[in-house]
């Protein structure tokens, strides 16, 4: 029971206090699932990061649901998940009801002025830090820039981008495997 409860804390303290979505929790449920908990090792937890950017749904929640099947089972991905959706469901309704209220104030759009800057930098660690983790260099680093500019200014959807580096990564695993 109590380590239901330490992973709801984790993924609730993780949902309650990140800005920026997934992207700038990973590194958070990094430290507290590899460094702290040592529930999953840097490997597995990339793996768990890459499904989870392939499934649909949120990512944070995709990222919650694995590793609290990995640790726990079908209970600790519900429990994950959970303590992962309910601040921000929480945070997101208490918005809801008073947010015409204060929309028109000058200080709140100061304050999201502000906070726009801050959630680019917490997105971007993550990216470079899992870059880094899967292992893109300088040298193999112009595949996933020239599919973010295809999506960007082609409009090519990231489905057809998935897809073919799914089947690419597919035959080329096929083909390595031949020449060993």
């Amino acid at each position: 029971m109590k380590l239901y409860l330490i992973l709801f804390w984790i993924f609730a303290k993780i949902g309650t206090f990140t800005l920026g979505g997934g992207y700038a929790m990973l590194p958070l449920i990094e430290r507290e699932l590899v460094d702290k908990g040592g529930w999953m090792d840097r490997k597995e937890f990339l793996d768990s990061v890459a499904v989870a950017q392939a499934a649909p749904g949120i990512m944070a929640i995709n990222v919650a649901i694995l590793a609290g099947y990995k640790i726990k089972r079908f209970p600790g991905s519900v429990v994950a998940s959970l303590g992962a959706a309910l601040p921000s469901f929480i945070i997101i309704l208490l918005i809801a009801l008073f947010f015409r209220d204060f929309q028109s104030n000058p200080v709140v759009q100061r304050v999201f002025m502000g906070v726009r800057p801050a959630v680019v930098a917490l997105i971007a660690v993550p990216v470079f830090s899992l870059a880094k983790t899967a292992g893109i260099t300088l040298k193999t680093a112009w595949f996933p820039v020239l599919c973010a500019l295809a999506v960007w200014l082609m409009k090519v959807s990231p489905v057809y981008i998935v897809l073919a580096a799914g089947i690419g990564g597919f035959f080329y695993m096929r083909r390595k495997r031949r020449t060993r």
